[in-house]
């Protein structure tokens, strides 16, 4: 479809057909080719990279214009790349993914072989949200592909520059019964996730992801829910602070905290509390001097989370936290939506930032006198889809790892564990459900059927009714 006509037919379809038209058309064409081949695969992989890349700079415009202003290398470390090295870890992997597996054959089965087919689901249902709006729809998008599956995807309506640009992108790439991209508001949403889909990938809140799989489990469609949470990070009291301030530095500021596994809040030791604080406003000062003007410094992307994080910082205030509004040039910001990085301290489970998930720019710094006390208060809360401990110490290190569950870890880093792309990606308890990137979005999106094969020769055939002696004489050899 490369004609400016057929073009606008093609984004204007999925507002004139209903969504179970849409779902109908995938399906029958699934049906026509169960098991595309790997080249196929590759071939339509090949497509999505091509047009990423054809696409790339619309897209980092249209995602600053939904934003109000978002950092165009942002967008590229934080959308373009990771999509783009997704599909060609895909592309390079995708072909040895799909040879049958080879599985012991029971000796009570001789002779005959076991091995597991992976097959296509058929129909996955992909909701995207608006804080990472390409990647998590090409990323998912594309591990769909690579397992022979169609897609239809339901964009967030916070970005709607962003998803004119995506259905340019993948309208010139693949027919609508193939790849259909869908907008709309909560209604829309609803009506999505009650299709019967073969695979249901959400991504977004927890209280979210609850509706979703209510409306999944109607249909006993399979959901992977890659959910959010408090993501602790830990220093340690012997690493360097200036180490560890710079990378929490990096995973709270990036796309201002607008991320699913940002650092939430700090742990640190109560003797290094002022050390930690000085470091940080220090190295926020280094990387954003000034904020309003600065377009390396991404906006809140709308005037409702704007003001559900003052709301959280005025509760804060109110009920005896210290904030900490690190504005290196006491600029005046409200009105173009940008909050600056803030510190709290003596903040509590009793107010909103001790509760909810704060997905901004906000980071609230607990004290904490032993390590197994830090471990011990991210115990007691829900399991987050991220944690991050800093120290050089490889026997602490492993302890950590030990006495926590997080979905994801990244040791004296933050964020990156995500980019590892032979590595999953995936939720735990509160923080998610299943699992993709890398081969296991490959499982999750493929069927693995189980395949017994015997030839001519029917060993069983001694132990088939008339039951006798032969059976027992069976059991008795198998049972020693």
């Amino acid at each position: 479809m490369s004609s400016i006509t057929s073009l606008e037919a093609h984004r204007a379809q999925p507002q004139l057909d209903t969504l179970q038209q849409i779902f109908e058309r995938q399906r029958f064409a699934f049906e026509r080719n169960l098991m595309p081949s790997a080249e196929e695969r590759r071939q339509n992989l090949r497509k999505l990279k091509q047009a990423t890349l054809r696409y790339k700079d619309d897209l980092a415009e249209a995602v600053s214009r939904d934003f109000g202003c978002r950092s165009r290398d942002e967008t590229m470390i934080g959308d373009i790349l990771p999509s783009l090295n997704q599909i060609n870890y895909l592309i390079k992997n995708v072909k040895r993914w799909m040879k049958p597996s080879k599985r012991h054959s029971s000796p009570l089965l001789q002779p005959s072989s076991a091995f597991v087919v992976y097959q296509p689901l058929g129909v996955v249902g992909i909701v995207a949200p608006w804080n990472y709006p390409i990647q998590l729809v090409l990323s998912p998008l594309a591990t769909a592909l690579a397992a022979g599956n169609r897609a239809m995807i339901k964009t967030s309506e916070f970005t709607p520059e962003t998803n004119k640009v995506l259905t340019r992108l993948l309208a010139e790439s693949f027919e609508q019964d193939h790849v259909a991209l869908v907008e709309g508001e909560a209604d829309v949403a609803q009506a999505f996730t009650r299709l019967p889909f073969d695979h249901l990938l959400f991504t977004g809140s927890t209280a979210v992801g609850r509706h979703v799989m209510r409306a999944a489990a109607d249909n006993l469609t399979p959901v992977t829910l890659e959910l959010g949470g408090k993501s602790p990070a830990i220093v340690s009291d012997s690493v360097p602070i200036e180490d560890a301030v710079e990378r929490i530095a990096f995973g709270k500021t990036l796309n201002a905290g607008q991320t699913c596994i940002a650092p939430d809040y700090v742990l640190c030791p109560a003797s290094r509390m002022d050390e930690f604080v000085t470091a940080f406003q220090r190295r926020i000062a280094r990387m954003y001097p000034r904020l309003r003007d600065n377009e390396q410094y991404t906006a809140i992307v709308n005037d409702r989370q704007y003001a559900r994080l003052r709301r959280y910082l005025d509760e804060a205030r109110e009920k005896g936290a210290r904030v900490i509004e690190i504005n290196p040039a006491s600029e005046t910001l409200e009105d173009v939506r940008k909050l600056p990085v803030t510190l709290v301290l003596d903040c509590n489970d009793d107010m909103l930032l001790g509760q909810e998930e704060i997905f901004g720019p906000i980071l609230p710094v607990v004290p904490y006198d032993t390590l197994d006390d830090a471990l011990e208060y991210v115990r007691r809360r829900p399991r987050p889809l991220a944690l991050y401990y800093f120290d050089y110490d490889e026997e602490r290190q492993r302890y950590v790892l030990e006495h926590t569950h997080a979905g994801g870890v990244s040791i004296n880093d933050t964020l990156f564990h995500i980019g590892q792309d032979d590595m999953p990606f995936g939720g735990v308890g509160p923080s998610g459900i299943g699992r993709y990137h890398g081969h296991e979005g490959f499982l999750t999106f493929s069927h693995a059927k189980s395949v017994h094969r015997k030839g001519r020769f029917n060993s069983a055939r001694f132990i088939y009714p008339p039951y006798g002696a032969m059976n027992k004489l069976v059991y008795r050899l198998f049972m020693r």
